[in-house]
């Protein structure tokens, strides 16, 4: 979107009434969608202005506040908001900022930076109280900054956890404590540099250390960015004293327990026991053991444990892949630098990893990826699937001598037939077809997929599948005996006989699949106007190809709103095709299509893309239909026990359904083969609750290459070994231990562990679970 660099003045008022909070936030959502990167908002106390802005294309806006802005100012502001408020502002500025630099004119009430991220937030005077609480620091990314003119108010840093926090003490509210009341109260992690007098801070949580070089140059290269964005560059010099500065920085947890504290057990021998004899108010009553438990508990005595399940749950893009890929696998293996190994792998689960991973598939585990729930790019996996095309034939095992018959040649019944001589079945095809395939090969268009890439899987299939019978069209009697010679059938014929349309002038019509298989050999000549009826992805399939051809003139047509999507229909709209709905056809004649409002369609070539359905005559009897498709249970078994149908001749779907109900059946059949019950190891997926995607970039739009793949996938249920955990426990009690080979596993220490839940809480995979404790005996 081109940037608009006029600056768009958005009221706060409106014929004399103030505007909601909502109302403000949408009209500035709206002018930045719009392309404006210059706001000058006119405030009337609305909240949350200038944060949550996350559409710009990666161009920097900038909005100046003119009056009174409200509480929150820039919540959750993003890398690239740059907010100047004319004036003073009210509570919790910078609230879960996440990159927005903030600067306030003036003075800022409580809260500010509370719980902030990342970015800047820049007070020209005091603030008041909590500031710079509950702070976070991703060493991914640029620390938490807040730089303060005066002072700052009481409970300030109150459980900090991360970031730089500079008060500069000039003209502060205080002159003997620049640092409020109760500073740095449970303060966990980050510094505080300060100029002025104070009146002391959490000893047990913060130490005094010394301001080394690299702090110092720091320190005056922001303070002369500081006072130039507050218009008090005047001030540099006299706040570039170095001996009147001092630097304040969180204890370590190991320091922590350094720190004297009085323990329970001196309380109860010091206090307790002394005033009121051993055992308290009840010591004359009872020998039982009175020993105080104490406060923070261990072992046996802990409420919640957490556990380590690594690999129990499937991740949101192995669940959804109707391949079953396990796609996070494949990532991890990519960041051990195991690229080989990544890509071989996809063969496990389909004959097709590039022709649909890396061009045809419309992606589902990226829909599902978890960081599309927190508003991240999704990792692409169709980078690592067009690297499959080099991936090698596995080593067979030895035939278990069980024969399966597969009847379809095209990706469902090469799915089915690859996946069961990789359990070790010899696989037998028949098709009726003159080449492998099916409708891969021979109507996809070559604009979506290349010819070399769909030939290299074929014959790479062809490797693992030997025995192919081409051209074969059975009938019931044929069937049948199949099942009598075979230990299982597998229908897999797909759906061959188009639908078409019971209006006059229906014979001009030209099917889809006679269409497009044609057009792939550049064997039809469609004319300078082509209608096609029917606006789903083959019908765009259709548009593409049409005007590959020659067409000028393009029209879809359907009756309800089209179902196409993704890349076909880009495409198609990129050719020019024009979609229209809902229409509803009356005729065709040889000048096009006449609907039933009378408007005619004109067209040299009326093609018909509505669907096709299955030929089901040659099934015998006893294996049961259901309007037009065969009827299956959940892992694709029919009426007849020995008998599975998979693919669209069960029910309509892409490319990697088909492929994927292929490998469903194979792994039922194999199961019961080897007299297991089918679908006992199957996995639930992972509650996306458990994922934490703080240590991953959001900032991410497009990815560069694989290896940065695999670098932001959160490996949703399987362990990353990024030892998160390990750095996180406040007890040190956990602890990495190798396995035989390159295995491993995280152990908790229960001696140490207080099951306070951090591990979990901040595991990227979500591989710990806090379970409640029940001890043994």
């Amino acid at each position: 979107m081109t940037e608009n660099r006029q600056p768009l003045n958005i009221m706060g008022k409106c014929d004399g009434e103030r505007l909601a909070s909502r109302v403000v936030e949408e009209r500035i959502q709206q002018a930045v969608e719009a392309g404006h990167r210059q706001l000058i908002v006119h405030a009337f106390g609305q909240h949350g202005i200038g944060g949550r802005i996350w559409k710009t294309n990666g161009e920097p806006v900038h909005i100046t506040i003119d009056g009174h802005a409200g509480q929150r100012l820039g919540s959750m502001g993003y890398p690239g908001t740059f907010i100047d408020v004319l004036g003073p502002a009210s509570d919790d500025v910078g609230w879960l900022n996440a990159g927005a630099t903030i600067t306030v004119h003036g003075h800022a009430s409580n809260g500010v930076a509370n719980g902030m991220a990342q970015g800047k937030v820049y007070i020209a005077g005091n603030i008041g109280a909590r500031g710079m609480t509950m702070t976070k620091y991703n060493p991914r990314f640029e620390p938490p900054q807040l730089w303060v003119l005066g002072s700052a108010g009481d409970y300030f840093a109150e459980f900090m956890a991360g970031g730089v926090a500079v008060i500069c003490g000039h003209a502060p509210q205080n002159l003997e404590n620049v640092l409020g009341y109760r500073p740095m109260v449970g303060m966990v992690g980050g510094r505080v540099l300060f100029r002025g007098a104070h009146q002391g801070f959490s000893q047990a949580d913060a130490k005094m250390v010394p301001i080394d070089e690299d702090t110092w140059a720091w320190l005056t290269d922001g303070l002369e960015t500081f006072l130039t964005a507050i218009d008090r560059l005047e001030l540099l010099e006299t706040l570039t004293v170095r001996d009147e500065w001092q630097l304040v920085a969180a204890r370590s947890p190991q320091e922590k327990k350094g720190v004297e504290r009085r323990s329970m057990a001196d309380f109860r021998k010091t206090v307790w026991d002394e005033k009121l004899g051993k055992g308290g108010i009840v010591g004359d009553l009872t020998d039982l053991d009175r020993s105080a438990i104490p406060l923070i508990t261990h072992g046996d005595l802990r409420r919640f444990v957490p556990v380590w399940e690594n690999r129990k749950f499937k991740a949101p893009c192995e669940a959804t892949c109707p391949s079953g890929i396990p796609v996070q696998e494949r990532w991890r293996l990519v960041r051990e630098g195991r690229v080989d190994e990544a890509v071989d792998l996809a063969l496990a689960f389909t004959p097709f990893p590039a022709s649909v991973c890396g061009y045809l598939c419309p992606h589902p585990c990226m829909t599902a990826c978890t960081k599309g729930s927190a508003f991240m790019t999704p990792v692409d996996v169709s980078q690592l699937g067009r690297a499959s095309i080099n991936a090698r034939l596995p080593e067979l095992p030895p035939l278990s001598g069980k024969r399966i018959a597969v009847v379809g040649g095209g990706p469902a019944g090469i799915s089915t037939a690859w996946q069961l001589r990789r359990m070790g079945h010899e696989a037998v095809v028949f098709d009726n077809a003159p080449t492998l395939g099916g409708k891969i090969a021979s109507v996809i268009p070559s604009s979506r997929i290349p010819a070399d890439v769909v030939e290299k899987e074929l014959a790479r299939a062809a490797e693992a599948i030997p025995h192919v019978h081409l051209q074969q069209r059975l009938n019931r009697s044929d069937t049948a005996q199949l099942i009598a010679d075979y230990d299982f059938v597998i229908i897999a014929a797909g759906a061959q006989k188009p639908r078409t349309l019971p209006v006059p002038g229906k014979e001009r019509l030209i099917t889809a699949m006679d269409f497009l298989s044609e057009a792939k050999k550049n064997r039809v000549k469609p004319g300078n106007r082509v209608a096609i009826i029917g606006a789903g992805n083959v019908g765009c399939d259709v548009a593409t190809e049409a005007a590959r051809l020659g067409a000028a003139q393009i029209t879809l047509l359907d009756v309800q709103e089209p179902a196409s999507f993704g890349k076909e229909r880009e495409d198609a709209e990129a050719a020019g095709a024009v979609f229209r709905w809902p229409v509803f056809t009356r005729r065709i004649t040889d000048k096009g299509v006449e609907l039933e409002t009378g408007e005619l369609i004109p067209a040299d070539t009326v093609v018909v893309s509505i669907g096709d359905a299955p030929d089901l005559e040659f099934l015998p009897d006893d294996v049961a239909t259901a309007r037009g498709f065969v009827a299956v249970n959940e892992d694709y078994q029919t009426s007849n026990p020995k008998v599975y149908a998979i693919g669209d001749a069960v029910r309509p779907g892409l490319l990697t359904d088909a492929i994927g109900a292929g490998r469903r059946a194979a792994e039922t059949i194999s199961e019961i083969l080897a007299g297991k019950r089918p679908g006992a190891d199957r996995k639930m997926v992972i509650d996306l609750n458990r994922i934490s995607l703080e240590y991953l970039d959001p900032r991410i739009i497009q990815y560069e290459d694989i290896d940065q793949c695999g670098s932001q996938c959160s490996s949703c249920g399987t362990c990353r070994d990024c030892g998160i955990c390990v750095a996180m426990c406040p007890e040190a009690a956990i602890s990495r231990k190798a396995l035989e080979g390159a295995d491993f596993e995280y152990v908790v220490n229960p001696d140490r562990c207080i099951g306070c839940g951090f591990c979990a809480g901040a595991c990227p995979c979500g591989i710990w679970d806090l379970v409640e404790n029940t001890p043994m005996g």
